[in-house]
């Protein structure tokens, strides 16, 4: 099943600033809402005040997918080792102004009740929800988006502005318009700036409370310096991101006294040593059911840590897994569980994405002047291509299910490009060879390795991450033996995550790294691919750098690198997705003649596995770190059934 690109043109209003609110979630005629029974005792003894006094003025309504919910249980699921921290942010949820609707076809209100779009896509206004509450019972309200935006991402001092926040990298003004109003005014249209808050990338505006961070941010607290020499850190900042997190570092899940928004709260924190982490119902959440019942249903999720994929295998076969595909969702894994299901209590859920499932990033700007120059040529990189036997590799590493693919998006999608998708796809070693001698590299030494110009192997390693990718190193593995026939040899180098991106995000240290490559053009997504925009383009690391810092860092890309950087520019401020579509293919056409990622198959239908008697999952949805899976399902309306 293929999610279609229908991005609704509702996404994005004429200049006459038509309001767009959750109309489906209205809640007519209630006068009584419910909690769940753990609270009962608190209210009783005082400790929280009644439900109806939690909720805001006219909270956010979700019609289940199946049934009105029964409450508690736990959710338990596996983390891997100490920086598996998305894989919280994916369960609990980005609770920003705005998320994605569970199809993945637009952005919808989320904390904003409602927002307008006007000046032909320059000016955004946000009405928050009156009487949200953060999980502490503190109001949230037009000051705490004031203060992320203003005091943290406008800051200078604290970061450069995210990409989220800009366009043509200029950020926006920002005016609090009154207690639950806020403004943000562009100087160019922004046509991606709510799909872009409907990311995890985005949600930086409702991020922090301004009643407990403020405290760690020198503007508001003049002995910030002695909590600094207390906590054993060197700067404001680093106290802050200690205290408060961000959106993708282990501390935001460390720090049980943080207020947040989110379904559930932190009780046992995500911190060096942990066995486990344990989150528990928020009592101020802001949504209900259509019966008033306030969720989440569930009473807590349980993150057990596990040192390697194998353990979590292990997990699921006992039944001790309730909801993940995160890990697990290798093909290699499938008979596996299948055989166990019935005795472990569980069923399977298909995750589906548009994309590649996995490209080989050459570091095109690499330190070594030997290897640079040898990654920059595009013959090389069509002969490693043309070398790889896809349709082996898929039928061993993936079961059989997979199609060769490079890059961009596939076939029945908006967008579609043939030669980006489909060019140097054929295993052709013979041409494979040729293109090599072609670039004088004749020599072969005892082990039929070419020779570099030095008279060094022609030789590289393959940067991979395995926890996340948990059939990379068998591709990698047939892919290493290809190539050997041809003369090249490749290596693997498996790492842990923070180091991984360590390597190849940060510090430029890798001669070749694997990634997702991308899919379908969806406003809000990063075609990292393509273009050199974001951490994930391990292609040209200080090609990002620049970007990001509008040149004041990192390294000038070429002249067709900075063409599609313009084009991207170009491409998020369309307010029309036929207009956003029509730049991209720009960007594509570009992308295809460079031929700088090598693709290897789109990521075939994908399972995750559930609890048998856990109700209101789809059977199916996106998979996508942008969507970002299972988030905008709501798995706060999930419900074991009695």
């Amino acid at each position: 099943m293929r999610i279609p690109l229908n991005y609704s043109r509702i996404t994005m209003c004429t200049a006459a600033g038509v309001a767009i609110a959750a109309g489906t979630f209205g809640y007519a005629g209630a006068q009584e809402y419910r909690q769940a029974p753990m609270l009962d005792a608190r209210v009783d003894s005082g400790e929280l005040p009644p439900v109806e006094e939690r909720l805001p003025d006219d909270p956010e309504v979700i019609e289940p997918v199946e049934n009105i919910g029964t409450y508690g249980g736990e959710i338990r699921r596996g983390l891997r080792g100490s920086s598996d921290h998305n894989s919280i942010l994916r369960i609990v949820g980005p609770q920003g102004l705005t998320r994605w609707d569970p199809d993945y076809t637009r952005p919808i209100p989320n904390l904003a009740e409602s927002f307008e779009v006007e000046d032909d896509g320059r000016t955004f206004i946000f009405k928050l929800r009156p009487g949200l509450k953060w999980s502490d019972g503190e109001p949230f309200d037009a000051e705490d988006i004031a203060f992320n935006i203003e005091d943290l991402v406008l800051n200078g001092d604290y970061s450069t502005v995210p990409p989220a926040y800009q366009i043509d990298g200029q950020p926006p003004e920002f005016e609090v318009v009154d207690d639950q109003t806020v403004k943000f005014t562009f100087a160019e249209p922004y046509g991606s700036f709510l799909a872009e808050l409907s990311t995890p990338l985005g949600q930086h505006a409702t991020l922090h409370p301004k009643h407990y961070c403020s405290q760690f941010h020198p503007t508001y607290n003049d002995n910030v310096d002695a909590l600094i020499q207390e906590n054993g850190v060197s700067d404001w900042v680093t106290l802050f991101q200690l205290k408060c997190g961000d959106i993708e570092i282990p501390s935001r899940w460390a720090n049980p006294d943080k207020p947040t928004m989110d379904p559930w709260v932190v009780t046992e924190p995500y911190t060096g040593g942990s066995t486990r982490v344990i989150l528990e119902r928020n009592p101020y959440f802001w949504q209900v059911d259509t019966e008033g019942n306030q969720l989440p249903y569930i009473d807590r999720i349980n993150n057990s840590i596990a040192q390697d994929v194998e353990s979590l295998v292990l997990e699921v076969v006992a039944g001790k897994i309730d909801m993940q595909a995160r890990h697990l969702d290798d093909p290699a894994n499938r008979p596996v569980f299948a055989e166990n299901m019935e005795d472990g209590g569980y069923a399977f859920y298909e995750t589906v994405s548009d994309g590649n499932l996995m490209g080989l990033f050459p570091n095109l700007t690499h330190k070594d002047p030997k290897m640079r120059e040898l990654m920059n040529q595009k013959d090389f990189r069509v002969a490693l291509s043309v070398g790889i036997d896809r349709e082996a590799l898929i039928d061993i590493a993936l079961l059989g299910q997979g199609e060769p693919w490079q890059v961009g998006p596939p076939e029945g999608y908006a967008g579609f490009d043939e030669k980006l998708g489909t060019q140097y796809l054929e295993y052709d070693p013979d041409l494979a060879n040729e293109l090599l001698d072609g670039l004088g590299y004749t020599e072969r030494n005892s082990n039929g390795i070419r020779l570099m110009p030095d008279g060094t192997p022609l030789s590289f390693r393959i940067d991979t991450l395995p926890t996340l990718f948990p059939a990379a190193n068998d591709i990698l593995e047939l892919i290493a033996q290809s190539w050997a026939e041809i003369g090249v040899e490749a290596t693997l180098n498996n790492m842990e995550r923070t180091l991984f991106y360590s390597r190849t995000s940060e510090n430029n240290d890798h001669d070749m790294a694997i990634w997702g490559a991308g899919g379908a053009w969806r406003q809000g997504t990063l075609p990292q691919s393509l273009v050199a925009i974001h951490h994930d383009s391990r292609q040209g690391i200080p090609w990002v750098q620049w970007y990001k810092s509008n040149g004041a860092q990192g390294e000038e890309p070429p002249a067709l690198m900075k063409q599609r950087m313009d084009l991207w520019n170009k491409a998020r401020a369309q307010t029309d997705p036929e207009d956003f579509t029509a730049v991209m293919t720009e960007i594509g056409d570009i992308a295809a003649e460079q031929f700088e990622v090598i693709g290897i198959s789109l990521t075939p239908p994908k399972y995750g596995v559930k609890n048998a008697k856990l109700r209101n999952v789809p059977e199916s949805m996106p998979a996508s770190w942008y969507y970002p899976t299972p988030a905008p399902t709501l798995p706060q309306q999930y419900y074991y059934e009695q």
